[in-house]
């Protein structure tokens, strides 16, 4: 007799913890407003203690159900970032209430593969290294969403634009560790 995989047809395998789930959900989220997005912030809630804490938000979000089929975590996005802030700078500003759990964050990026990374000319200031990049026929654009909780869990997607489809979205907790340090310090009072 085989075994099951145990993978539900659609979405995260059943084994994924509350994290991993709210990371894909918001990838799959971003992924249906398109590419050249900003950045986004989501703060991520317990669903069951939103719901007995403020039934009419979790009834605007579509959670005042039974919860049989709501996910652990809701991610509720935040207001667009000030445009042409700093991404440090405006996490230094954030102070999150006692019901928010974690945080998630959702950025595009240029990257190179390792292979072209030892001709980066060297002596460029960050402007001028993003414009290099911006170039470089092997640049590949990323979207990478990345989410942290008060107790230290860590958890990020990061989607290849040529390889748009949820079937090759990476996941795993140290795949961008300076963006989970950012956010993560967003806890620290």
């Amino acid at each position: 007799m085989s075994s099951m995989p145990n993978v539900s047809p659609s979405g995260p395998p059943m084994a994924a913890s509350p994290l991993t789930v709210a990371v894909l959900e918001i990838d799959e989220y971003i992924s249906g407003l398109g590419w050249d997005q900003p950045a986004r912030l989501f703060a991520l809630v317990d669903t069951a203690r939103l719901r007995v804490q403020e039934p009419g938000l979790a009834a605007q979000l579509g959670l005042d159900d039974d919860g049989s089929k709501a996910a652990a975590l809701t991610p509720i996005e935040q207001e667009e970032l000030p445009a042409g802030t700093a991404l440090d700078e405006f996490l230094a500003t954030i102070a999150w209430p006692d019901a928010v759990v974690g945080c998630a964050m959702t950025v595009e990026r240029l990257m190179l593969p390792p292979s072209a990374e030892a001709s980066v000319p060297e002596g460029l200031d960050d402007a001028q290294l993003t414009k290099w990049v911006a170039g470089h026929p092997d640049r590949q654009e990323v979207r990478m969403t990345v989410a942290v909780l008060r107790d230290g869990a860590r958890e990020s997607a990061v989607r290849l634009r040529e390889k748009d489809s949820p079937n090759e979205v990476l996941t795993g907790a140290g795949l961008v560790p300076g963006l989970a340090e950012a956010l993560a310090a967003t806890f620290e009072s």
